[in-house]
């Protein structure tokens, strides 16, 4: 079969692979037809993830795809193996009936964001409904796509920050309602964070950057020694640095709750309701125009050159087989 094939530091091509055979009860082959590209699988690709195998074996790239069944049904699954081709092994308990209005496309792009950021919103950090949200790095895929989760599930407010400011007011046609633009100087944004926490207490931090920004949140939130409202901070990417320096007096003036959200992180009950009750229902909103994710599709024989372009501020690149 024709897939997207790849060495562990080396960009995925073009190219031959063996056709994978079920090999237990809980594989099921289908015919792919769409696949995104995530920073979760460059990261793998290149042998940066946490994730990444170490071994130099030729390998299909993707972790998630869209295809068919032998009867015609379209599914959403997780990869057993790549899915960046022409077959691929999924699980059937991590498998998904796709909605008729959702598309190829849009149902491959969406379930990662759906996972980045539900899972962060509903399990780690426990959103209720009323509760004030501040997602920090709202301007990617993920981002957008949480500003959408929160509204839905009642966030009385919703911050957002980002760099791009044509992307920020966007967001505020999303569902945000307070955006602040991360070019500006430390100081302004700590003002800016401070002003907003004060006239109504953040409740729920979903952290998409980490680095600098988190730093300068974590400025804003640090107390004076009296009685301070909790913050449930949840990371979820680095995208702005791996590292932060964070003082112990922060955490010692403050009531923050700070955990991470990824592989990893999320227990086994959360992982089997993300794919029996979130995605379904999330699909649902997508099926119905309340869930919009943006995209650009390339094809599965434009990998190589693809894999290496930059994607659009606020859209996922998805391959088509």
């Amino acid at each position: 079969m024709k897939a997207a094939i790849y060495t562990p530091g080396e960009v995925p091509k073009y190219g031959d692979f063996p056709e994978p055979t079920v090999q237990n009860e809980n594989q099921i082959l289908i015919t792919v037809k769409a696949a995104a590209v995530k920073n979760l699988d460059k990261g793998i690709v290149s042998g940066h993830h946490y994730s990444s195998s170490d071994h130099k074996q030729l390998k299909v790239a993707g972790m998630d795809g869209v295809g068919e069944l032998a009867d015609g049904t379209r599914v959403y699954g997780l990869g057993i193996g790549g899915t960046i081709a022409e077959k691929a092994l999924i699980d059937k308990r991590r498998m998904i009936k796709i909605p008729a209005g959702v598309d190829d496309v849009t149902a491959a792009a969406l379930p990662n964001a759906i996972m980045g950021a539900g899972a962060a919103i509903c399990y780690r950090a426990g959103m209720k409904a009323g509760d004030v949200v501040l997602i920090n790095g709202a301007t990617g895929v993920t981002g957008m796509v949480a500003v959408q989760i929160a509204k839905h599930y009642g966030a009385k407010k919703i911050i957002v920050t980002g760099r791009n400011p044509d992307t920020l007011n966007h967001l505020l046609t999303l569902g945000a309602d307070d955006a602040i633009w991360l070019k500006q100087d430390d100081e302004s944004i700590i003002h800016q964070i401070k002003e907003l926490h004060a006239a109504t207490p953040i409740d729920v931090i979903i952290d998409y950057l980490w680095g600098h920004p988190a730093e300068l949140i974590f400025a804003a939130l640090t107390g004076k020694g009296g009685h301070s409202h909790q913050v449930r901070f949840v990371t979820v990417g680095g995208m702005a640095g791996d590292k932060i320096q964070l003082s112990s007096g922060t955490l010692r003036s403050s009531d923050i709750q700070l955990m991470g959200s990824g592989l990893g992180s999320l227990p086994e009950a959360d992982m089997e309701k993300m794919f029996t009750q979130l995605i379904p229902e999330m699909f649902g909103l997508a099926a119905s125009g309340k869930l919009k994710i943006g995209t650009v599709t390339a094809s599965i024989k434009d990998v190589e050159t693809t894999w290496k372009q930059d994607v659009p501020p606020g859209k996922r690149l998805v391959i088509l087989v």
